[in-house]
């Protein structure tokens, strides 16, 4: 703890921020501390790589307990969610034993998605340039900001389901997260500011291979309700812009 408590102030002293890993968990610091803006604190992406992974209930449990203490850098938004590059390079260096099995354990849009659920002011783009190059799914992480100005969740059951919305300036975003099972959730858009059209920019699961992730737009007011509906382990994600 002391070490902690020295590294803050120095960087403080020194108009640094930080972002810590593998770090204590969150214990109110930067209520006094600001420039602790964003640590782990919690078993976060990297334990997909070398073990059975985490569950789509531990990532259903994770915004009612962990993210109560401030934010969190889980590192969200892998695209390559078997390992399929990783497995196939030649070099590779298994750790923790033989980990053919690893994957993450969610569809592709939970994995867009996790970029609002799991709140921190500093995103990481945390997968391989090459599975990011090209993809039409990444247009949600450039249209994304993570410094929000306002925040809220919508619905939820600590360990089945999460409904988180986010505003940064005038765009709104939405990130919704099941467990193993499929979810549909009617939800309304009262979030929206009022008198205000918006475009929508969904992304949804894929019916049928969670690998892939559908993308369609549509015009929407704070009056609008949306069916959210996420296969199992699955998710959606939600931009919204105000019409010019």
């Amino acid at each position: 703890m002391k070490h902690y408590q020295k590294v803050v102030e120095t960087a403080a002293k020194y108009q640094l921020m930080i972002d810590a890993h593998e770090p204590i968990k969150e214990t109110g610091i930067r209520r006094t501390w600001p420039n602790m803006m964003t640590r782990e604190g919690a078993r976060g992406m990297e334990w997909n790589a070398w073990s059975a992974g985490n569950t789509p209930e531990y990532l259903c449990t994770l915004p009612f307990v962990r993210l109560l203490s401030g934010p969190m850098d889980y590192t969200p938004g892998i695209f390559d969610i078997n390992y399929e590059r990783a497995k196939a390079d030649p070099g590779r260096i298994e750790w923790n034993g033989p980990n053919d099995y690893c994957k993450i354990r969610t569809t592709l849009a939970r994995q867009i998605a996790n970029w609002v659920i799991i709140y921190s002011p500093l995103q990481m783009a945390a997968d391989l340039i090459e599975n990011y190059e090209g993809h039409e799914a990444f247009r949600f992480f450039r249209d994304f900001n993570a410094d929000c100005d306002w925040s809220n969740a919508l619905q939820g059951e600590i360990g089945k389901y999460v409904v988180v919305a986010r505003r940064a300036g005038e765009n709104f975003y939405l990130g919704a997260g099941a467990d193993s099972k499929p979810r549909s959730l009617d939800l309304p858009l009262a979030f929206l500011k009022e008198n205000v059209r918006y475009t929508a920019v969904v992304y949804a699961d894929h019916p049928s291979d969670p690998t892939k992730v559908v993308i369609s737009g549509k015009e929407v007011t704070s009056s609008d309700t949306l069916t959210i509906e996420m296969a199992a382990s699955g998710g959606q994600a939600i931009t919204f812009s105000p019409k010019n």
